[in-house]
């Protein structure tokens, strides 16, 4: 059990320094006040667990690799609490065109692109 929770928590902080690294690069080449780095973080980690989904479900992954890869790398990559801090954000800013987007467009392509992940595995 203790070399599980060392390998989640590697993961996690690997998943998490991809996030900062991505969002950094996204942010420097993109100036706006619309959050497009934390949406396509969101919904990129949302397609992937969506396969690693697919793939376990047909039983083509282990289930230590799936947790530790979703669970760890993901859970650490994608962030809800930032995505919805950033919609906040926007709406205490008087954006709220763009909120509504940050907030409903992270939900939406999120959900759509879990699905098409697992789809894509499970075809």
């Amino acid at each position: 059990m203790t070399g599980a929770v060392v390998a989640l928590a590697a993961a996690g902080g690997l998943g998490a320094g991809a996030r900062f690294v991505l969002d950094g690069m996204i942010s420097s080449r993109v100036r706006s006040g619309f959050p497009l780095g934390t949406v396509l973080i969101n919904i990129s980690g949302s397609f992937l667990l969506g396969l690693l989904a697919g793939f376990a479900a047909s039983a083509a992954l282990d289930r230590s690799f799936v947790l530790i890869a979703g669970t760890g790398f993901l859970g650490g990559y994608t962030t809800f609490s930032t995505a919805s801090v950033d919609t906040v954000r926007l709406l205490k800013a008087g954006r709220r065109g763009l909120a509504l987007l940050s907030g409903l467009g992270t939900l939406a392509g999120a959900l759509g692109a879990a699905a098409a992940g697992f789809a894509l595995a499970a075809a």
